[in-house]
């Protein structure tokens, strides 16, 4: 191996680091505010990637009706809590229609743009509005009322939502793949180095995303209503928060980064309705990098996930994925030596 095969390695390595990155950021914000260990992650990955991949063909994608199916039911499990809970007819009807509102929209909007072959940038943006919510709606019906469980039933719980997703996903797009046109189709060449086009939109995205939550997290009510929760659940609702809805705004954010990292991956490999499973994992093993409660660790973590892949499928690429997912043993050990912990109650 010599400097520029090095140097060409490294950068596939970091531009795909960017990506499990998001990821990563996605399943610290999840456990650290809800405690769920998000396994399901990477089907917005999938859904996302293979929506897109849907509009692009001109047609409906069917996670416009599976979000239509989710809102309603979330609108009848919210109505019957309300008129149980004693709350006003208004109130009742005015959550029921903010429930919605949204997926009722598109699925009116979305048949009739499908067809009309809108620019990528557009069918992004639908994409994202389309996949999104799904989060918020799957925490409200898978997690909600198990909310005060132990981590292990949550686990359980997030294996069966992630089981029921990808027979989703081969239900909606079925078994073959699909790959996305790139979003800037220009290479420009630095050295030995051929950097294209969408690589430097996946650097920049995840750069202002990571910008952005930051900024979030720091600046904004919501953002420090998330960081109460996470840092005490009780103390957080006792000061007024509620974990219901940081856990719901928690499981929509989770769900936009993991829509866009299949917007951004999408051009770059072809995805199968099973692929978000492989791709979330390796941001689960930078989050563990980082015990699964810092932003900055975890972005370290990303980057080294995608270095150690990239160089991997280098010296032994039929081994790739075992000795990435491998490398997360040494830090289990490591975490376990240096924070022994006592049984939870």
């Amino acid at each position: 191996m010599d400097f520029s095969i090095a140097s060409i390695l490294a950068l596939d390595g970091v531009t795909n680091g960017a990506v499990y990155a998001l990821l990563a950021l996605a399943t610290v914000l999840v456990f650290t505010v809800t405690r769920v260990i998000f396994i399901p992650q990477g089907e917005f990955v999938t859904f996302g990637a293979l929506t897109l991949a849907v509009l692009q063909t001109g047609k409906t994608p069917d996670t416009v009706w599976f979000l239509l199916a989710l809102a309603v039911l979330v609108a009848v499990m919210d109505a019957v809590a309300g008129v149980r809970g004693g709350r006003a007819p208004g109130e009742v009807v005015k959550g029921v229609v903010k429930t919605l509102v949204l997926p009722v929209a598109l699925a009116v909007l979305v048949p009739w743009a499908a067809p009309q072959q809108l620019p990528l940038s557009i069918q992004a943006l639908m994409t994202l509005a389309i996949v999104t919510p799904m989060g918020g709606l799957i925490y409200r019906v898978a997690y909600e009322s198990l909310a005060d469980a132990s981590v292990l039933v949550l686990l359980i719980v997030s294996v069966g939502v992630h089981i029921a997703l990808t027979g989703l996903g081969l239900y909606f797009f079925g078994a073959e793949g699909s790959r996305n046109p790139s979003f800037w189709d220009e290479r420009f060449n630095v050295g030995a180095l051929a950097i294209s086009g969408q690589a430097l939109i996946m650097f920049a995205a995840s750069g202002a995303l990571i910008l952005a939550l930051y900024l979030f997290f720091e600046r904004s009510l919501w953002g420090k209503a998330l960081r109460a929760t996470a840092v005490n659940r009780l103390g957080a609702r006792l000061m007024g928060i509620s974990a219901t809805g940081a856990g719901r705004l928690a499981f929509t954010l989770a769900a936009f980064l993991g829509v866009l990292s299949g917007l951004l991956i999408g051009p770059t490999t072809t995805i199968f309705y099973e692929s978000g499973f492989l791709i979330g994992l390796k941001g689960f093993v930078a989050a563990v990098v980082a015990g699964l409660a810092s932003y900055p660790l975890a972005l370290v973590g990303a980057l080294g996930v995608g270095l150690l892949e990239s160089f991997a499928s280098f010296w032994a690429s039929s081994f790739k994925e075992v000795i990435v997912f491998a490398s997360i043993l040494p830090v289990l050990l490591w975490r376990s030596l240096r924070d022994p912990h006592g049984e939870e109650h």
